[in-house]
């Protein structure tokens, strides 16, 4: 175990570090999720049904960067691949305010495009805070790096609302000129980190066969777990804010609901990585896959203001420990050489899938309904629990 890892004192300085960009790089995700679809509907003509693409394509755009922000990042650092991220997602909003200010819907479609790529290296943040981390610390550190996003779930929204009529009357333009500011402000946490080479052996051994890796059933099991709870995540959250305006919402609720969303995503960060280490991993995630659970069944009970923010704070609250808790059981799947690949795999399998649900959101909101969206819930919730079920009853019956 290297020095560093004994100590803990460079995990814990970079776990701040990270924490304070991600309450900037991190609140730039908020924007497009609580203006996206609100632009595209601004932007379309009379038919309204690819209102959500913008969102979508944010979502894609991470997915299709995450093997390349991956290896870019093995081969120059994690520091340099970080800075390249958060400055790249600041061009991206100059780019969706420009796209607003001329009316062109495909062009802020590009733009969210190219914010979901920045946001590809964001999403390693929780992986570079647990590779200097004693095995002890890990979840804290992947923990820490969370409570970033409670900063985050404030900054995002108050800035959306503080700036959208900034180029009045062209809406929204002016929330994404805040987008370009913020990440300016996560590229100046991010000079401050310090990230340890990698040795020449690690870099050099490849480590076992990537499908050696992804066959290990407690890889399938914590892949799964992260991929549905953050597929389910973003399938309710990019169909929120259009589904309040639908039943007369303000813009300011449906922008808030998406603000108290997030404060209970990134809020729990500050204990869950000790609720971890004191009940396990797979506890956890259970607990959090019955939140999940918990937020479709406040949101078929009703349509009031009361109804969506309930809602989303348990689906906030559901992705951080089932989230959390996956990433935590992921790192038990692979050794320091096969860290890289390993990690680019499982994100492209959670994004992937978060593409695919963020994309059908606003489809089966438009064709089905609020009601019938949540009840699309509750089989992957079981599913996910029912591999967890097998998980322990495989490890008990190989201890016996």
């Amino acid at each position: 175990m290297t020095n560093y890892a004994i100590d803990d004192r460079l995990a814990r300085r970079n776990s701040i570090i990270l924490a304070g960009a991600q309450s900037f790089a991190g609140a730039m995700p908020t924007i497009v999720v609580a203006m996206g679809g609100l632009v595209g509907y601004y932007l379309l003509g009379a038919d309204k049904s690819l209102a959500t693409v913008p969102v979508s394509s944010y979502v894609f755009g991470t997915a299709a960067m995450i093997y390349p922000a991956a290896f870019l990042m093995k081969r120059l650092g994690r520091k340099l691949g970080f800075l390249i991220g958060a400055f790249g997602s600041s061009l991206a909003g100059l780019l969706s305010c420009f796209a607003i200010l001329q009316g062109s819907f495909w062009l802020f479609c590009f733009g969210t495009f190219l914010s979901g790529a920045g946001q590809a290296f964001v999403a390693q943040y929780r992986f570079a805070a647990a590779d200097t981390a004693s095995e002890a610390f890990r979840p804290k550190a992947i923990s820490w790096v969370m409570v970033g996003g409670i900063l985050a779930g404030i900054i995002g929204p108050q800035t959306s609302i503080l700036t959208k009529d900034l180029f009045e009357p062209v809406l929204f333009a002016g929330a994404f000129l805040g987008q370009a500011v913020l990440g300016l402000v996560g590229v100046l946490f991010l000079l401050f980190l310090q990230v340890p080479d990698q040795t020449k052996e690690i870099q050099q051994q490849g480590g076992r066969p990537l499908v050696e890796i992804v066959s290990q059933f407690r890889f399938i099991v914590a892949a799964s777990c992260a991929a549905v709870t953050y597929a389910l995540m973003s399938f309710v959250m990019t169909a929120t804010p259009l589904a309040m305006i639908a039943c007369n919402h303000s813009q300011e609720d449906a922008t808030l609901a998406i603000q108290w969303h997030v404060l209970g995503m990134f809020g729990p960060s500050f204990f869950t990585g000790s609720l971890i280490q004191k009940f396990g991993k797979e506890k956890i995630v259970v607990l959090g896959l019955f939140m999940l659970a918990g937020c479709s069944t406040v949101a078929l009970m009703g349509i009031e203001v009361a109804n969506f923010w309930i809602a989303l704070i348990l689906l906030g609250v559901g992705w951080n420990f089932a989230f959390i808790g996956a990433t935590t059981m992921l790192t038990d799947c692979y050794h320091p050489s096969e860290r890289a690949k390993t990690q680019a795999t499982n994100d492209f399998l959670v994004f992937g899938t978060v593409t695919i649900a963020s994309f059908s959101s606003g489809g089966i909101l438009n064709a089905f309904g609020w009601e019938k969206l949540n009840w699309v819930m509750f089989p992957p919730v079981v599913l996910c629990l029912l591999l967890l079920m097998l998980q322990a009853y495989k490890k008990r019956t190989a201890i016996v």
